[in-house]
């Protein structure tokens, strides 16, 4: 199975809530694929201008096809957590994100053709990256990392990442079986993914 097969049919559950972009470009390198969800509530009394309490939820989705995952990818997501998601799209540049910001979930997707080695699997499982902001009142952001390898069908996560090892288990069996894939169904429904604006 190749990897672009398998992220073909991964991003079909992501395309019913996120917004998909690809390719996508950070600090001049190519991602085949970014999504992005936005969620936002709001408590209020009789009428919404009076208004309690809103809290905005966020979650960013960047998704790497690699042949091997190395020391050197792993040092990659780290980077690109810390200087791109975290400051750029979580903070938007500023001291702290928005008022209203509740959380940032910051996913990075490794989508390997060779397995991980038992070295690379344990740092993976291990990775965290977590920041809060004004003791939480601002919310805060989490660092998710999960990979699926082609070569053995197998997932790993880290602990924060755990409740998506299910789905992507779950796309091997579909690419297997043959299931519509996301540009299948771009090409049925005459829809294309977003294209990135480049600042």
């Amino acid at each position: 199975m190749k990897n672009t097969d398998y992220l073909d049919r991964l991003l079909l559950p992501y395309a019913g809530t996120f917004n998909i972009y690809m390719p996508y470009e950070i600090h001049g390198k190519e991602y085949p694929a970014y999504g992005y969800f936005f969620s936002s509530v709001e408590k209020y009394v009789l009428i919404r201008e009076a208004n309690m309490w809103t809290s905005d939820s966020h979650e960013h989705i960047l998704f790497m096809t690699v042949e091997e995952v190395t020391g050197d990818t792993l040092q990659e997501v780290r980077s690109l957590l810390s200087e791109y998601f975290e400051p750029k799209l979580v903070r938007n540049g500023n001291q702290y994100p928005d008022k209203n910001h509740m959380y940032s979930y910051l996913t990075i997707a490794v989508l390997s053709q060779k397995a991980p080695s038992k070295e690379i699997a344990r740092a993976i499982r291990r990775f965290k990256f977590e920041k809060g902001y004004l003791f939480n009142f601002r919310g805060f952001s989490q660092g998710r990392v999960i990979c699926a390898s082609m070569e053995d069908e197998k997932v790993i996560a880290n602990y924060q990442a755990r409740k998506m090892k299910k789905l992507y288990k779950q796309v091997f069996s579909d690419v297997h079986a043959g299931k519509k894939t996301f540009s299948r169904e771009c090409e049925e429904e005459g829809i294309k993914p977003f294209r990135q604006e480049i600042k």
